[in-house]
């Protein structure tokens, strides 16, 4: 592991403006996925920011009825909470399905939606990797890619986004605020939050510089069976091969979101119009621009299964 300086900030608005003033410095909650990248050398900040003391870690009422989560809540008190529970199973249940007990207890809320990819050509420092070195290729085109993306992939990179939670948060339409060093804060819809890959896929999020996640908000509860359903290579401690997330209402509509098969949660609101007609009309639909490989090109049919699954479930 590379040198480097530390601090403990003391309130949203200086941790950010201590980003601001060191070039490549990064926050640091959790750990769990930062700390390992910085070992293999695939991060290597000059400078980490402590932000455990900055009283993000509760979770409160909103005027219209829905919960601020705090950026720091933990995976497991976020799952556990009784509100999410009751009205959010979908994220209870995704984030039950993301890691094991350790990992929750440590892992903060800002800290899933922000992980790196697991592609193995990105932890692999000897391959090439756009998203770690940008301009130096991606091994995964035309290498082993049975994990890898299907669709809102590009020439520079086919890597999926790992996280659990993520799907449940854009299935319930959530939306991200944020503090700038300057003081200046505002609220991003999740749909608004990752950025395609296009030619940087070193840029994953529309954050600026030394902006620091405050919070999640989801809107007022919607109701309905909300289900997810996750399909891996063994029970636990896996990332998804695929999964889906859903929320079907009693009269047959809803909203579908799936995971592991692009660089973010993948949902495409005019494919949830078709869920009368069954899960092959809405795989169509939702993946309409798959770009497959030899190696991966199962996941088309099994989203398709899954989410009959998923609707046979909450028929049920």
């Amino acid at each position: 592991m590379k040198s480097f300086t530390y601090e403990r900030a003391t309130t949203p608005t200086e941790a950010a403006s201590g980003a601001a003033r060191n070039p490549g410095a990064r926050f640091i909650a959790g750990g769990t996925n930062l700390l390992d990248l910085m070992k293999l050398e695939i991060e290597v900040p000059r400078h980490l920011i402590d932000v455990n003391g900055l009283a993000l870690d509760t979770i409160e009422p909103t005027p219209d009825g829905g919960l601020r989560i705090g950026a720091l809540v933990r995976n497991t008190d976020l799952a556990a909470d009784a509100r999410v529970r009751r009205d959010y199973g979908l994220l209870s249940r995704a984030l039950l399905a993301g890691a094991s007990g350790q990992l929750r207890n440590k892992a903060t809320t800002a800290g899933n939606l922000l992980q790196r990819t697991r592609c193995p050509y990105f932890y692999d420092t000897n391959q090439p990797c756009n998203k770690r070195e940008p301009g130096s290729g991606c091994a995964a085109i035309g290498g082993y890619s049975r994990q890898l993306a299907i669709v809102g992939v590009s020439d520079a990179c086919i890597a999926t986004h790992p996280s659990d939670m993520a799907v449940a948060m854009r299935a319930l339409d959530a939306k991200i605020e944020t503090i700038k060093p300057d003081g200046a804060t505002r609220s991003l819809p999740i749909a608004e939050f990752y950025r395609a890959p296009g030619d940087t896929p070193h840029l994953e999020t529309t954050l600026t510089a030394g902006e620091l996640i405050t919070a999640v908000t989801l809107p007022k509860p919607v109701g309905g069976k909300q289900i997810y359903r996750k399909v891996r290579d063994r029970p636990s401690y896996a990332f998804a091969l695929i999964s889906v997330g859903a929320i079907i209402q009693p009269d047959g509509s809803g909203r579908v979101t799936v995971g592991g098969v692009a660089h973010k949660p993948w949902r495409i609101e005019a494919a949830e119009a078709q869920l009368p007609q069954g899960a092959k009309a809405v795989t169509d639909r939702l993946l309409a621009t798959a770009r497959t490989t030899e190696d991966n090109a199962f996941k088309l049919p099994l989203v398709e299964r899954t989410l009959a699954a998923v609707l046979a479930e909450a028929r049920a």
